[in-house]
């Protein structure tokens, strides 16, 4: 039975992400990702399938949630999903429990039997050891406790709020590059920002908006953190790597209500498609977890007022067996090519 509903979730997954045909899906799928950054991008984009369509049937009030969480925790939190409301299937993680005498030693932990007791003087740790079916309700779809707005961001246009650039600056500058702004787009090849990694500067264009500036900055930051000549993932595909570092900046823009324009890459097959070993549905699903996990980062390290992320108020980890978080990306195999000196967030990423 389990299988069967793996296999389901899967087909489900495979339909939600072969949705995303043009570069503007792709941004609607981030955006809706920075709101539900707690999620696995993958349980994202499940959720947000699904939402879609209760919507369309007429089950719940907007297009978007607001929080989701499981059955138990929203009794938790004094509310009860209405009768006869599926809910939305996700991936929740399986664990099983290892031990081991000589910890340190990878090859020495063994999987504990369900009921078994570890040997004196043995280590015991949980692993994710595989993934199951389970169900989360939109707070539209349960009665109870009243449960406070959702903390929302203005819409921003031309402004940057408060710390953001201030916030980026130090996050850049902890990698040990310098961030300097420069006049116009003819002092860095036409481009909106650049990072060069020979002399480790990031520079940005300072006759753009504050809003268009902070965005690109987040580009630039991506860049430096995730495509680096000393990175592993620096030589892969110059395409991934601009849509990795746009969708970042997606994602972070989203969180602080500004709008980024879509990955220049006009169809999701197009650059999907460049890791050849790989379905593209598998890359698109491995490219998203990467750049959730990378905005995600960047969103926790700095002094914001953001929009949250997805959770119910005082949600309890506890109440119910926890929804599939992150866990080590997956990124795209890298083509065999030298990492560039540079990268450059270009005109047509805005």
């Amino acid at each position: 039975m389990r299988d069967a509903k793996l296999d389901e979730l899967h087909e489900r997954l495979t339909a939600a992400v072969e949705q995303l045909v043009t570069g503007e899906d792709w941004k609607r799928a981030l955006e809706f990702a920075a709101r539900f950054r707690a999620r696995s991008f993958r349980n994202t984009l499940l959720i947000f399938a699904q939402h879609e369509a209760a919507f369309q049937a007429g089950r719940v009030p907007g297009p978007v949630p607001s929080y989701v969480a499981g059955y138990k925790q929203w009794q938790a939190l004094g509310r009860n999903v209405r009768g006869g409301e599926p809910g939305y299937r996700s991936f929740a993680p399986v664990t099983g429990r290892f031990a081991s005498s000589t910890p340190l030693d990878s090859g020495s932990w063994r999987r504990l039997d369900r009921f078994e007791k570890p040997k004196p003087g043995e280590v015991v740790r949980s692993r994710m050891v595989g993934s199951k079916a389970a169900y989360v309700w939109d707070v539209a779809l349960t009665g109870g406790v009243p449960i406070p707005e959702r903390p929302t961001v203005a819409p921003l246009t031309g402004e940057a709020p408060d710390g953001l650039w201030e916030g980026l600056v130090a996050l850049i500058e902890a990698e040990g590059f310098a961030v300097r702004r420069v006049p116009d787009a003819a002092a860095i090849e036409g481009a909106y920002g650049l990072t060069q990694y020979r002399t480790r500067t990031v520079s940005v264009r300072e006759d753009l908006s504050s809003a268009e500036q902070a965005v690109t900055l987040v580009h630039e930051l991506a860049h430096v953190r995730m495509h680096g000549p000393d990175n592993e993932d620096g030589t892969r595909h110059r395409g991934i790597r601009e849509v990795e570092a746009e969708s970042v900046a997606v994602m972070v823009a989203a969180a602080h209500g500004m709008e980024a324009t879509a990955p220049s890459a006009a169809y999701v097959s197009d650059w999907a498609a460049t890791v050849t070993d790989k379905s593209p549905v598998d890359v698109v699903q491995e490219t998203g977890e990467k750049v959730r996990n990378a905005a995600g980062a960047i969103l926790d390290a700095i002094s914001t007022v953001q929009a949250g992320t997805g959770d119910p108020p005082g949600l309890t980890r506890n109440a119910s067996p926890p929804l599939e978080r992150a866990g080590r990306a997956l990124a795209p195999v890298a083509e065999p090519r030298p990492a560039s000196a540079s990268t450059a967030r270009s005109v047509r990423g805005l």
